[in-house]
Formats: C-alpha cells, sequence, structure tokens
C-alpha cells in the first residue's frame, strides 16, 4: 500500500468506527517506515476531527463518536510509543479533565489525543474531577500544562476555582493553564486567570507544544 491509502485509510477507519482495522493499518503505516507522527495527525486525528464536525452538526451521535474514538485509540496504542522526541529531551506532561459537575469526555479525549501527538505525556483525571485535584496531579505529576474543559456553562464556575487552587497552592506559576469547551471563549479563559483558549483540539495542542519551552525546567524542584 501507498503512504497515502494508509494514511487516509487510517481516517476511514476511525470515521467508521473500526478499531481493527485502525490497529492492522497503523502495524502497516510502521511497517512502511510511515512517520508515525503523521500517521497520527493525518490518518487517526483527522478522522477524528471529521467525527467532530459532523457530531456538531448532528449527522453523527454520541454512539458514533464512541466507536470513532475507540478506533482512534486502538490505532494510537499502536504509534504512540515510536513518536520521536525532539532533542529526546522529558516528555512533557499534561493533566487534564473535566471540570466538576461535567460528565462530557469527548472534547477532553480529543485533546488528550492531540496533546499526546505532539509528544505530551498525558495524565487523564477522568470527567467530573473534584476542584482541588487538578492541582494535586499537578504536583504530583510536575505538570507543565493543565487543561481543563466543559460543555455545560452550569460547571463554567468551577473551572475559575481550579485555576484559583492553583493560586492559592502557589503553583500557579508553574503550569500554564487551558479551558476549553462549547461555551468557552479566550475572553473568559482570561477573566478567571487561566493563559488561553482555543477553538478545537489541534490548535490547543500546537499552542501547548510552544508554550512549555516558555517554562524554566527547574521550576519543580
Amino acid at each position: 500500500m501507498e503512504e497515502s491509502e494508509i494514511i487516509s485509510g487510517l481516517t476511514n477507519a476511525v470515521v467508521n468506527g473500526k478499531k481493527d482495522q485502525a490497529v492492522e493499518l497503523a502495524q502497516q503505516a510502521l511497517t512502511a517506515g510511515i512517520d508515525p507522527y503523521k500517521a497520527v495527525i493525518d490518518g487517526l486525528a483527522k478522522g477524528m476531527e471529521i467525527m467532530g464536525q459532523k457530531y456538531d452538526c448532528k449527522q453523527a451521535f454520541m454512539p458514533h463518536l464512541l466507536m470513532a474514538s475507540n478506533a482512534m485509540y486502538g490505532g494510537m496504542d499502536v504509534l504512540t510509543p515510536h513518536l520521536k522526541l525532539e532533542g529526546g529531551a522529558r516528555r512533557a506532561v499534561l493533566v487534564i479533565g473535566s471540570a466538576e459537575g461535567d460528565v462530557h469526555d469527548i472534547g477532553k479525549n480529543l485533546v488528550k489525543t492531540m496533546m499526546s501527538a505532539v509528544g505530551f505525556e498525558a495524565v487523564d483525571l477522568g470527567k467530573d474531577v473534584p476542584i482541588g485535584k487538578f492541582a494535586e496531579a499537578a504536583i504530583e505529576h510536575k505538570a507543565d500544562v493543565i487543561s481543563v474543559s466543559t460543555l455545560m456553562t452550569s460547571t463554567m464556575d468551577n473551572m475559575e476555582k481550579i485555576v484559583k487552587s492553583f493560586t492559592e497552592k502557589g503553583i500557579r506559576n508553574k503550569v500554564k493553564i487551558i479551558v476549553g469547551g462549547a461555551p468557552i471563549t479566550p475572553d473568559y479563559a482570561a477573566d478567571i486567570g487561566a493563559d488561553t483558549s482555543k477553538p478545537d483540539a489541534m490548535e490547543a495542542a500546537k499552542w501547548a507544544k510552544e508554550i512549555v519551552k516558555d517554562l524554566p525546567d527547574n521550576r519543580w524542584n
């Protein structure tokens, strides 16, 4: 198979929720010497992006999304160990979760996937995460980036409390905080003292990859 066929095959496997196919094609990508990063971003992640758009337009529903993300993770499991890190540096650490009261995790999982694809080690706290848990996890894992998502306006206030908890623990300057989800705007992120909000998972990952370069290496010592 040509490289382009394998890449588009990975995209289709995710769109169609075919996990076995995604795993098989991911292995073929490695055998064919395709850059695993390319296979993840242009193949698997693209499929998830398509599904995200279909979901927004009501052309796909929650079961489709779950099958798609299942397929994507199948392929990711094969490819992630082979992602090369620039300069063999320590992998940047991401702590991610949905704010307390929010049980949605499709958006969060997409961000986690994209962040993993650009080289982050992801510590996933899951959904409906208690406010103080983010700062605790940041300290435990010496985190670089914190990502908090919500789909519900009713849980937006908890994002502000999460940011505050970092200030209270005296570690706000040790991490970069990104907040996201349907109701979240960059203005809201600024108002609550977070560093940013991005329109989609791809943009979030690009931002995170760049911003960690500004963090001092020895800040957790």
